[in-house]
């Protein structure tokens, strides 16, 4: 039998925010990467088959370790043990004894989930978000089993999803959209979960992940990580007392994405099954997360009334009200995903038809000005040059590398003016009176010089 082409589900990912860092299957050690091809081909050639041994490949010393290239790197949060990487790498042999316990932990099935802690980091909307930072310990344990599981669940999962899969980013799914724009599906239902990571029932979770594995040992494990208590710090970083989890997965968990996805993997194929949107309106479902969009020639009122009933009353989710609507991109309003914005403008050279426009939103670009700002301002005196605009560069180059798609050139281009402008201005700031560049040089060519990327 030949071997299933994984060429979809196995490449780089997009986890950054969660400190997992993207590795190609060909990067897995061997043995690690055919269990994972077999599991997923089983997975894909029997789709009711449920998995019940799975516990003692978790353990695995090729897991751990490929667990531990994945999510071991320095300069990552520290759980509430306070063990981070570094300290493990200073250690002589530091991180075989790390793993060897771990190994020894989960196959005499004594390892213990430790609490949680949470952190706020600050949203574009002056809001905070919640973020759980499991221990080094369970962020390990968790990326094994996040090793094992993930290809049984790609078998599954459907082509709408994109985020947080392997071999999938979000420029797909903004092609998708602007695909089905172009197909003139322009009338778009905009959705938007209010506190999805946090708000995912457990029982309705255990119940999905229960589809495919029946291993107890392993779901006992993701029952563990799901009720693990919480210790948030007071005003004055004093840690108060560990609260209980009742529901959802901590956002920053290592296991969560997948979890999620799990989850609303199946919102996703009852919109393609027989009475949903997908058969009965036409509509095309493009999801990243618990971000998605619903897109169709015509929004009836059963396309919203289906949403709220399968996402509201079954799977006891909420959603954002005052983000969720409809957007018509064909009359002209813009449609804002994932940092992008798609509208309909004027053709440039004064042809009477119109052209989608693909460019980074208000938002996006507000937000990085901000950051900038904060990279040049008075507080980063201290810093030597060259370490400011190799920040700076990092940045930049992070940022126009996302948002180098659609139509991007005018903003880039706006945005590294004004990084030179704050650049020039840290500059004189920093010596208390004008700065001195070589004779002859300009201040763009002086910051040319100092190496500072330009858009």
């Amino acid at each position: 039998m030949q071997p299933l082409d994984l060429k979809v589900h196995y490449g780089e990912t997009e986890r950054e925010d969660l400190g997992i860092e993207a590795v190609p299957e060909g990067d897995y050690p061997d043995k690690l990467r055919e269990l994972r091809l077999k599991l997923h081909q089983k997975a894909k050639q029997e789709p009711r088959f449920r998995f019940y041994t799975l516990y003692d490949r978790v353990y695995r010393m090729d897991v751990l370790e490929a667990a531990w290239k994945r999510v071991g790197k320095k300069g990552k949060a520290c759980g509430v043990d306070g063990v981070s990487a570094e300290s493990i790498l200073q250690r002589e042999n530091g991180v075989e004894e790390f793993l060897a316990g771990i190994h020894r932990e989960l196959k005499e099935k004594t390892y213990q989930a430790s609490t949680v802690r949470r952190v706020y980091i600050p949203k574009a909307d002056g809001k905070k978000r919640p973020l759980g930072i499991p221990t080094l310990k369970d962020r390990v344990v968790q990326m094994a089993v996040v090793l094992i599981l993930e290809p049984i669940f790609e078998a599954d999962f459907c082509e709408c999803s994109y985020g947080f899969r392997p071999g999938r980013k979000a420029h797909d799914a903004l092609e998708s959209i602007r695909e089905n724009l172009k197909a003139g599906r322009t009338q778009v239902y905009d959705a938007d979960l209010k506190a999805y990571f946090d708000s995912i029932p457990h029982d309705k979770l255990m119940a999905c992940v229960r589809m495919r594995v029946s291993d107890r040992n392993v779901l006992g494990l993701i029952r563990m990580w799901l009720r693990a208590p919480i210790i948030e710090e007071d005003e004055q970083g004093k840690r108060e007392p560990p609260k209980k989890n009742g529901q959802g997965t901590p956002q920053g968990g290592v296991i969560s994405p997948l979890l999620a996805n799990v989850y609303l993997h199946w919102f996703d194929v009852k919109f393609h099954r027989e009475g949903g949107p997908g058969q009965w309106a036409a509509a095309r479902l493009v999801r990243y997360a618990d971000d998605f969009v619903v897109m169709a020639r015509y929004q009836s009122r059963r396309i919203d009334e289906w949403i709220k009933l399968e996402l509201e009353e079954w799977m006891g989710l909420e959603l954002n009200r005052q983000k969720t609507g409809i957007v018509c991109v064909e009359s002209g309003e813009s449609l804002n995903f994932l940092g992008f914005t798609f509208r309909m403008d004027r053709d440039l050279k004064g042809r009477a038809h119109r052209y989608l426009n693909v460019f980074p939103s208000s938002k996006t670009i507000k937000k990085a000005r901000e950051r900038i700002r904060e990279m040049t301002g008075p507080r980063m005196c201290y810093k030597p040059t060259p370490t400011v605009v190799q920040e700076l560069n990092t940045y930049l180059r992070g940022w126009c590398g996302y948002f180098n798609y659609g139509y991007p050139r005018k903003t880039m281009r706006a945005l590294g003016h004004y990084c030179r402008e704050r650049m020039i201005t840290h500059l004189n700031r920093r010596s208390q009176r004008k700065y001195h560049r070589p004779s002859g040089m300009s201040h763009y060519q002086y910051l040319e010089y100092l190496g500072l990327y330009r858009p």
